[in-house]
């Protein structure tokens, strides 16, 4: 009868314990549900006839469109989703390389007093507002791409250019990456790289064959969270990127638009379809960083096969 007791009060504090942890993400889940339905009914307006008492946009127009927009109601954003897979792409790529030779050097290569002081630095700069990185992005960065350009011949826009874009998506990517990775090398069985290095391996060539191989899956879970965020940032983009209105271009030192800048510049200035299609814009921006996920996720499970 004791034991029974004791069941019950067990099984009574499990269910409450169930219920409570329930409620919150109900909750979390619910406003991401009513977020998508706020910008849905937002993005599919300009689409509909008699929306504004004017001519619809047409939606083929604007999803193959390569200017952004001809009046009356012509808006085109496929050159601007090109745009923005360019730019996000290339600040992977740089970070990518800097983050994961950074987490092997703090994790395998130095003491744990310059260790640790780095890692607490990669940690401060993840924590700077994205609006930081913007103003550095201008005061910095474009001098930086003025004088480059000017070494291959080139014209840029004051420095405000894809570069800059691609610099500044490039800081912003680095500490989310290198600090995953950081703790995929962490997490290494150290018994391999010592059979790696019993079998006459150096260690450079363990940390990089064994180490980097091993830590694969949870790197790429760091490249992941930081390629999401390159795709959402907008305050730091818009203040670099500059405002194409056709493309695609690819020329480094050209003026871009993203999906994000696109959505950012001018919702205070503007009424009516053009308000609206900024939530269109934001419709489109979700399927991306979807699919992105999901291709992403779709390798994640690849490599995470082979070793």
């Amino acid at each position: 009868m004791v034991c029974r007791t004791i069941d019950k009060k067990k099984n009574s504090r499990d269910k409450l314990t169930h219920i409570l942890l329930l409620v919150p993400s109900v909750i979390s889940a619910s406003f991401v549900f009513f977020i998508i339905i706020f910008v849905a009914k937002r993005g599919v307006a300009p689409f509909l006839v008699s929306s504004y008492g004017s001519e619809s946009v047409n939606l083929l127009r604007f999803l193959t469109g390569t200017t952004w927009y001809v009046p009356p109601t012509a808006y085109g954003i496929f050159f601007i989703v090109v745009n923005t897979i360019y730019v996000v792409a290339l600040a992977a790529i740089i970070a990518v390389v800097i983050s994961v030779t950074t987490a092997l050097f703090i994790a395998k290569m130095t003491n744990r007093i310059i260790g640790g002081f780095l890692k607490t630095v990669i940690e401060l700069l993840a924590a700077i507002p994205s609006i930081i990185y913007g103003v550095f992005g201008l005061g910095v960065i474009t001098k930086f791409v003025i004088g480059l350009a000017d070494v291959f011949g080139s014209q840029t826009a004051g420095g405000i250019s894809t570069l800059s874009t691609i610099l500044v998506l490039a800081i912003m990517i680095y500490p989310t990456v290198t600090l995953m990775s950081i703790t995929a090398i962490n997490a290494v069985d150290t018994n391999l790289e010592k059979g790696s290095l019993a079998l006459g391996a150096s260690r450079i060539q363990t940390y990089f064959k064994v180490t980097l191989l091993t830590a694969k899956s949870g790197i790429f879970s760091g490249v992941i969270l930081g390629i999401g965020r390159a795709l959402g940032e907008a305050t730091a983009v818009s203040m670099v990127a500059g405002n194409a209105g056709s493309g695609p271009s690819f020329d480094l030192f050209s003026t871009t638009r993203t999906l994000t800048s696109t959505m950012l510049l001018g919702l205070k200035e503007t009424s009516g379809v053009d308000y609206d299609i900024r939530f269109s814009v934001g419709i489109v921006l979700v399927f991306v960083i979807l699919f992105g996920n999901l291709l992403l996720n779709h390798f994640k499970k690849r490599i995470g096969k082979y070793s």
